[in-house]
């Protein structure tokens, strides 16, 4: 592990981006200057966000300060997951078999089918009529 003053990590999912900072200090999990619990009303998604933390039990040993844009709160939980991920394995590089195992590495690339000129929507066309 380096001295550095904060580890950085990026994660997408879906539409939403998240910027990650981790901070190699006891403290608490921000996002958008608001605690976990405010910023990601849902409990199911807040442990989906924090999913990296648990495995690693580093919940209490590390601050988190993400930002997080675009998308609704279950693309930004996932997106803050991958950006945690990422930011972990910057701060120690022997984290990443476990992170890597359990699937917090990869990122989910199902995105919106951009919609088709002369349909509806991306897959939805005019009703046919026979006669």
């Amino acid at each position: 592990m380096s001295s550095k003053k904060y580890y950085y990590g990026t994660g997408k999912r879906k539409s939403a981006i998240a910027r990650v900072r981790v901070f190699n200090t006891p403290g608490e999990i921000t996002i958008n200057g608001k605690a976990l619990q405010e910023a990601i009303p849902v409990e199911i998604w807040q442990k989906s966000a924090t999913r990296p933390l648990d495995l690693l039990d580093l919940k209490s040993s590390v601050t988190v300060i993400a930002k997080t844009h675009g998308g609704g709160i279950s693309g930004q939980a996932d997106a803050l997951s991958l950006g945690i991920s990422r930011a972990l394995i910057e701060m120690d590089s022997n984290l990443r078999p476990k992170l890597k195992s359990k699937g917090l590495l990869t990122r989910d690339s199902r995105i919106k089918e951009s919609k088709k000129y002369g349909l509806k929507r991306a897959r939805k066309a005019q009703q046919f009529t026979k006669r």
